[in-house]
Order: structure tokens, then sequence, then C-alpha cells
């Protein structure tokens, strides 16, 4: 493998890639530290300790984590990568009810550049909806429940002159996103890999040392070098998943166009025991972050208590089951949307495709759908396995939401990093050399 990576760096070609992509992530981890004005950064250290030791944190983990700390930093990228995947879920689910949308999406790369551009206008709107909602928090001392200070001008210490600096706030954490899209967008240009995806690695990535760190600290070399071997375990675990897929074999019938002949080929539908991916996970977390969310802005209430005492630690029966049974229902929905049977048969019956054994048209429909939701089963449980392993942690091991092995960070960790793996060992097969993966 290392001689692979050698080879990579002798291709001018690609070694200019891999660099402008490293540049790139430079710069954007540089953002994600830089404070946004009018934030007192002393003090929002101070109230980051005092949250993560009393796992207030875990309130805005999943925003948290995809920004790579720098939300309840306050930074200019604050908002991470969070906005564009939120607008592209939306997108992507809008498609299949939105007639416009979907007739888009059957133009080509037209229709597709077109449906970018929506989502771009989207992801301002979402940024810009977030960073208000967040800088209003800070500035009304709840970002930090218990926490107060953490901005110069609020309404409490400048009545008269707050306004002004809490505007500044929002558009900058507003013009961050812009930024992130800009650079994922040269990335996926000009650099290595899927530019949003590398992106998101590089922020989850990145507080994993500072996590593991942290554990060694407080819980000793032994929890230590036991949770290291068992996130390694786990990890190959989940790379065998995502590498798994049940090939259904097709085959293609020889037709004749003029004095030439077409088909007579064979190949094959891989459908991946996860083929939802982690998107279940993002949706059953934000909608359980909602009722957290209701029990801030109203903290006085009978219903907020019950919230605030099952819902903020993530240790609690109620949660568990409830993230679980949300990750299974998303993931069936998820697919059923994006992979659609129907479809896929009268692509194949068009072009003279059929599985060994199988009728054309409805049987072939039926079959992939059977098969579709025999895989479904075992991977939906997956997804929600690996997402309670950070629970899991907390109750182990006494850990705080930010464990270093959650299982959305080892979802996109090795998720992304397979995909980009791959686009550098195809480049290095194209120049003859021997790729990463034997």
């Amino acid at each position: 493998m290392l001689k692979a990576f050698a080879n990579a760096f002798r291709s001018p070609d690609l070694r200019k890639k891999i660099l402008f992509t490293l540049g790139i992530l430079a710069l954007f981890r540089l953002g994600s530290i830089i404070p946004v004005p009018n934030v007192n950064v002393g003090r929002v250290e101070f109230c980051n300790n005092q949250a993560q030791s009393g796992d207030q944190a875990g309130i805005y983990s999943l925003i948290n984590l995809f920004s790579g700390g720098a939300l309840l930093q306050l930074a200019i990228f604050a908002l991470g990568i969070m906005p564009y995947i939120t607008a592209s879920i939306i997108l992507q689910l809008l498609t299949v009810v939105i007639p416009r949308l979907e007739a888009l999406k059957k133009e080509g790369q037209s229709g597709q550049t077109k449906i970018t551009q929506y989502t771009r206008y989207l992801t301002l709107v979402l940024a810009l909806l977030n960073s208000t909602a967040f800088v209003t928090l800070a500035a009304n001392d709840q970002l930090f429940p218990g926490c107060s200070g953490i901005l110069y001008a609020t309404p409490t210490s400048d009545p008269d002159g707050y306004i002004f600096p809490i505007v500044v706030m929002i558009l900058t954490m507003t013009a961050g996103t812009s930024i992130i899209m800009w650079m994922g967008e040269l990335i996926t240009e000009r650099g290595v890999g899927n530019g949003m995806s590398v992106m998101i690695f590089t922020q989850v990535a990145a507080v994993i040392p500072t996590a593991l760190w942290g554990l060694r600290l407080t819980k000793g070399w032994v929890t230590f070098l036991v949770v290291i071997a068992v996130g390694l375990v786990i990890m190959a675990a989940v790379v065998f998943v995502e590498q798994s897929q049940r090939r259904i074999p097709v085959q293609y019938a020889k037709r004749m166009v003029g004095t030439r002949v077409f088909g007579g080929t064979s190949t094959y539908i891989p459908i991946k025991v996860n083929q939802a991916g982690i998107i279940p996970v993002i949706f059953a977390s934000s909608l359980l972050y909602l009722p957290t969310l209701y029990a801030q802005f109203r903290p006085n209430s009978p219903e907020s208590e019950w919230i605030t005492a099952n819902f903020v630690r993530g240790d609690h029966p109620v949660y568990l089951i409830t993230f679980f049974l949300l990750i299974i229902f998303f993931a069936y929905f998820y697919v059923s949307i994006t992979f659609n049977p129907e479809e896929v048969s009268d692509n194949m019956k068009k072009y003279g495709g059929f599985i060994p054994g199988i009728r054309a048209g409805k049987p072939t429909e039926n079959y992939l759908r059977h098969v579709l939701s025999r895989l479904m089963f075992p991977g939906s449980l997956y997804l929600g396995l690996i997402a309670l392993i950070p629970s899991a942690a907390f109750i182990l091991f006494e850990a705080n939401q930010n464990f270093p092995f959650g299982g959305t960070s080892l979802l996109i960790i090795v998720g992304v990093g397979l995909d980009t793996v791959k686009q550098i060992e195809s480049q290095l097969q194209q120049r003859n050399y021997e790729g990463f993966l034997r």
C-alpha cells in the first residue's frame, strides 16, 4: 500500500489533485477554529468544557459532529456541511413528490445542474435559519445551559447596541456555509473524491484524536487501549458490511441493428446490504433533536422536564428504543423512495435484459422488491446497532456524547474512505500502477 501511495505522488496529475485537496481541507479546518465577531473566546472554551463534562453537548451532537466541533466554538464554519446535507436530502425527497423535479432528474446532466442550483439556494436559506437559531440561543444564554457570557453584546448586557453584532454573526455564519459549498465543489472538480463527502470526513476525523486523548486522561490507559481495540474491530465489521452486496444476474439478449449485433452480455444489479447509507441515522437524530429544542424554549413546562430527563443524555431506555425504531423506519422509507423496482424492471425490459429464471415485467419487479425487503431487514438492524454505540459507551465507560468511535463517525469514515481510495485506485490503474485495494 505504501508503494502504491508513493506511485500516486509520482504521477504529476494525481499529485497535483491530492495536494490541491489537502490545501482546501487545510483552509477548511482553519475556518473551523476562527470565531465569528462578538464571541468571548475564553468564556466559550470554559462553557465547552463544562458542557462536555455535564453531557449537555449531546443536544447538538450531530451538527457539532459534522462541523468538527466548530458549532460549539461559534466559528466561521460553525454550521459545517449540515445545511447542504439537509438541502440535498430535501431535494431528493421532493423529486419523488414534485413532477417538475422528477422531469429534471430524467433530463440528464442539464436537469441535474438545475437541481444542484436549487440545492444551493435551499442551503443558503437553511444556513440563514440555522445561524439565526444558534446565535439567538447564544445571545439568550441557552446554547450552554447554566453557562452565560459567551457573547460580548447581548440583549441583557447591551440592550441598545446588540442588534448589529448579532446580525453580523448571523451573516458571517451564513457566508461561511456558502464558502464551504464552493470549497466542496472545487474538490469535486479539481481534486480527489467527492468534495462534500471528503469535507465531512475531515470534520469527523478531526475530533477523534482529541476525544481519544481526553478518554485516556479521564479513564486511564486500560480503558484507552480497550476502546481502541474495540473500535478497530467495529470498524472492520463496518467495512465488511458496507462492502457486502447482493448481485442479481442480468442477461441481455442479442439484437440486430442494421448489420451489427448488440447485446448478448451478462452483468448484475448490485444491491448493498446497507442500501440507505447514513441517511436514516441523520433523519432519526434530527427528529429526536426537535423535542429537545422544544424543551429549551419552554424549560418550565411539565413535558419539558420529561423530555430533559429522557432525551438529553442519550442513555435512557425511552431514547434508545425510540432512536432504534426511527432508524429502522427511515431505512425502509428512504430506500423505498430511492430504489424503484418498477423503474429498474422497465429499463431492463426496454433494453432487452432479463433475470435468468424470472419473467420480464411484473415478475421481475416483484422479485426485486422481495430481494430488497429481505436485505433491508439486516441492513436496518445493522444501522440501528451501529448508531447506538455512543449510548453503549456512555453506559459502559461513562463517556460523553463525543465518544470517538460513535456509530455515525464510523459510518462516515469508512464510507468516505472506501470511496476515495477506490477513486485513487482507478486513476492509478489508468496509469498502469497497482492500486491500494488488492
